[in-house]
């Protein structure tokens, strides 16, 4: 009887979560449909904002059903949050400018300086990049990660949101060999981040300083402060030094977090209680 009780709730569960993650992929395709047009450079700014603040309020919904709280999924701020959000920078600006150093050594690559990126283009894409990692957090390492580490353990709810984040990235236009190797390998690492500090701080952190750190260095588009410039003949082999890289990068970095919670207190605020 007990085990068709935990059978059930772990079933209601994953149906809550599948539902929470489809609304707020909803929201995020309709707030991108009211800024669409507008011309100001803030306006993708806004549109992920208007995601988020939607992906926290559907939160407040799914908790309320969950019969759990705020606290229980890590999203009440606490004297810990602002240390552990620029942990996560300082940690993910390292990750980001670790990969293009690896790439680099493979030869063949050049960063050339792009002077058109400007004040306007750093501040802009900082809270672009803040934004998409608080949605993103909210929106899958909040409410679905922690809930379904309560009913299956974390193992296989990283499995499962790992697999509707690529989902999602797939269906915002990734492939999905990009999808299962660059999202994949983010959700867990940002997952685990997640789950060792009980909230999603550190996370959007690191996925914050990544995503910015990328754009900075060109590997985001080829935009940013520096364009990737390829010698002619070897654009195949600079692909695979960059898949490559970005591999042992983050795999150095889950490798990290898989093992830190021997050790909690290192480098990283203790858990509230």
């Amino acid at each position: 009887m007990e085990e068709n009780i935990k059978g059930k709730k772990w079933i209601n569960t994953l149906g809550r979560v599948l539902l929470f993650c489809a609304s707020c992929a909803a929201m995020l395709a309709l707030s991108s449909g009211l800024t669409k047009g507008w011309t100001s450079a803030w306006s993708q700014v806004l549109s992920i904002a208007i995601a988020g603040a939607c992906a926290f309020l559907l939160t407040l919904i799914f908790i309320r059903w969950e019969g759990c709280s705020l606290k229980d999924i890590g999203l009440v701020p606490g004297h810990n949050t602002l240390p552990r959000l620029l942990i996560g920078f300082v940690a993910g600006s390292g990750l980001a400018l670790l990969q293009p150093m690896l790439v680099l050594m493979t030869g063949h690559i050049t960063l050339v300086y792009n002077p058109d990126a400007g004040l306007n283009g750093l501040i802009i894409n900082l809270f672009l990049y803040l934004a998409i990692a608080g949605r993103e957090e909210i929106a899958f390492r909040g409410y679905p990660l922690r809930s379904l580490n309560y009913v299956i353990g974390p193992r296989g709810a990283q499995a499962i949101v790992a697999i509707i984040f690529i989902a999602e990235h797939v269906t915002g236009g990734m492939t999905w060999p990009q999808a299962i190797v660059g999202s994949g390998m983010g959700a867990i690492l940002f997952g685990l981040a997640a789950l060792k500090t009980k909230g999603i701080a550190l996370s959007v952190g690191l996925h914050w300083a990544w995503n910015f750190g990328q754009w900075s260095l060109g590997f985001k588009n080829n935009t940013g402060f520096y364009h990737v410039v390829v010698e002619k003949g070897y654009e195949a082999r600079a692909q695979q030094a960059g898949w490559a890289s970005y591999i042992v990068v983050m795999a150095l970095a889950i490798v990290f977090f898989y093992y830190w919670r021997k050790s909690p207190s290192r480098g990283i605020p203790p858990i509230d209680k």
